[in-house]
């Protein structure tokens, strides 16, 4: 299930989600644009590598192999990979950013960012496969995503569907349908790396999880015009 659109209007221009898409976007461009042998050191020098990472957690030193759990969110595998991942961030981002402003959803997306690799690492200690992608922390956006506009309505295109356009699903149902997907995955591959199904699904369910307390930590703060902004299902435009 693919989102496309969804129902909730945003109040404000989404000045960091963008920045966010182009951010990701350029870096993608910078990554084929470089040979393979530089590629491959681009990746050991800003993406996660679980053993790297792990090991700096048993003796720290220097601020280079920390930083990589911010840096990382914003390097991608390939087009499939950044786009999957900067069309979820696009239907959803958006409306998170509305209701905790700029700055704060600057921070919350990078605190999902460093949660999601912190797990993943957890899980996978002895990996050296870097470990890429904005997935932990958009992860952790559907969740704040979920506690703000649960009955909001979501357009989703199913692939081999796609000719009946978008349909119209609540926002709970696709988003804990997707979190119980990563779980099951995620309990069917402990004891394997990243490399064994090229996805780093504990990455996934730590971003999660890091949204969901932080939003529900977060919501009675929230004012109430900024939970409310929700067209009816006759509104959304679906295509």
């Amino acid at each position: 299930m693919i989102p496309v659109t969804d129902a909730v209007r945003a109040r404000t221009f989404p000045f960091v989600n963008i920045a966010i898409i182009i951010a990701s976007t350029l870096v993608f461009i910078y990554e084929v644009s470089i040979s393979a042998a530089a590629l491959d050191r681009f990746f050991f020098d800003y993406a996660v590598v679980p053993a790297e990472l792990y090991d700096w957690w048993k003796s720290p030193s220097g601020v280079s192999e920390p930083l990589t759990v911010s840096s990382a969110a914003f390097l991608h595998g390939g087009w499939l990979h950044l786009g999957g991942n900067m069309l979820f961030l696009w239907v959803f981002g958006d409306n998170v950013e509305d209701a905790l402003g700029h700055f704060r959803y600057a921070a919350f997306y990078l605190i999902a960012a460093a949660v999601a690799s912190a797990t993943q690492v957890a899980f996978d200690t002895d990996s050296i496969v870097p470990v890429v992608g904005a997935s932990g922390a958009i992860a952790g956006v559907l969740a704040g995503y979920l506690v703000l506009y649960p009955r909001a309505t979501v357009g989703i295109v199913i692939p081999f569907l796609f000719f009946l356009g978008a349909l119209p699903v609540p926002a709970f149902v696709l988003i804990i349908f997707w979190f119980l997907m990563q779980l099951f995955t995620g309990f069917a591959e402990i004891g394997n790396t990243a490399a064994s199904s090229g996805i780093a699904v504990w990455a996934h369910i730590g971003g999660f999880i890091a949204g969901l307390t932080i939003m529900l930590a977060a919501r009675p703060f929230i004012p109430r015009r900024s939970l409310s902004q929700v067209r009816t299902r006759g509104q959304v435009k679906l295509w």
